[in-house]
């Protein structure tokens, strides 16, 4: 038990006390990393329905988050694209600039205004979007196309550690985190808040699928070395840090 506590060190606030935030790379004058991540070989965009013009999501409140709950079966139904823009704009969402370069308001909180995540998709049945691998870009509300996932049952199940539901459904949300992001002006009490932010996001999830009648089940257990390579990212500067699979609710 006391390894175990030893562990847990990094969730506790005593950081905050000594926290010197003139020798953070912000303190020190280093330039803010970039808002959002840009794939300029990406094949094709995908331009997503605005927001604002979309009629999802207006069942009361109280009733969504009566309702909520993990949902591991899904209907055989395909997402639409409407469907698609408002789980993207719920969860990643652009309400405003805070800091012009460095910082920007969304539609979950996070430490600093940091957004320290990436989403991406692997996309299965979603009308009018090309099967594959998708990264999101909230600044343009729109999705770029990285690659065709090969064998995609097969490697979507090995990387959630066996977990069918997730290959079955029509989309899966993978979040990485870029640490950075929010080390650049926490340092080292960094790993709490991006735990913290992590949370918030994937509960925006959970209340926005909700509310169109579809369903979703958040996944800590993974197998990381698989998700990371699923994505192609380093594992070190960004890695897979959250899932959650969504499809049309099976009652």
């Amino acid at each position: 038990m006391k390894k175990l506590k030893e562990m847990y060190h990094w969730l506790r606030a005593d950081e905050w006390i000594t926290l010197d935030q003139s020798k953070t790379p912000q303190g020190c004058g280093e330039p803010p990393p970039p808002l959002q991540k840009t794939m300029n070989d990406a094949i094709q965009y995908v331009k997503l329905p605005p927001v604002e013009l979309l009629d999802l999501g207006n069942i009361p409140l109280r009733d969504v988050i009566y309702h909520r709950a993990s949902r591991r079966k899904f209907r055989d139904e395909s997402l639409t694209l409407q469907e698609l823009s408002f789980l993207l704009w719920a969860t990643a969402g652009i309400r405003g600039i805070r800091k012009e370069g460095e910082s920007a308001f969304r539609t979950v909180p996070s430490g600093g205004c940091r957004h320290p995540f990436e989403t991406y998709l692997a996309v299965k049945n979603v009308d009018g979007v090309m099967p594959g691998l998708y990264l999101y870009q909230p600044f343009n509300h729109e999705i770029c196309y990285l690659r065709l996932i090969p064998n995609y049952e097969e490697q979507i199940q090995e990387a959630c550690l066996g977990k069918t539901f997730c290959a079955h459904a029509p989309l899966l949300f993978i979040w990485t985190a870029i640490p950075y992001r929010t080390e650049w002006r926490f340092g080292p009490v960094s790993p709490k808040l991006i735990a913290l932010d992590a949370g918030h996001m994937c509960q925006n999830l959970y209340l926005a699928a909700e509310s169109i009648n579809c369903g979703t089940c958040a996944i800590a257990a993974y197998h990381q070395q698989k998700a990371d390579k699923l994505v192609d990212v380093d594992g070190v500067e960004e890695f897979v840090i959250y899932m959650a699979p969504v499809g049309k609710k099976d009652e």
